[in-house]
């Protein structure tokens, strides 16, 4: 399984300032999809599941379930 690389996300977010309208959990979702080139709500979920900041990123939107993320990513892709 993959861990969040924070570093890389920092990054990302510093070199994509078309992100600069998302909050820090829709910027978060998109590093995922394209650095890590992760789609599925389930793997998506056991990622931020497994990451402290993740998890409570998670807790604060009270996704306890990957399939709660689901309609989350749906949007996030067909943007």
């Amino acid at each position: 399984m993959s861990k969040i690389n924070w570093d890389e996300y920092k990054k990302y977010k510093h070199e994509h300032p078309n992100l600069k309208d998302l909050d820090n959990f829709e910027v978060l979702l998109e590093f995922l999809r394209s650095f890590y080139n992760k789609t599925s709500s389930f793997e998506v979920f056991d990622i931020l599941n497994d990451d402290e900041i993740g998890k409570m990123m998670l807790e604060k939107r009270n996704l306890n379930e990957p399939e709660h993320l689901e309609d989350i990513l749906n949007k996030r892709l067909a943007r």
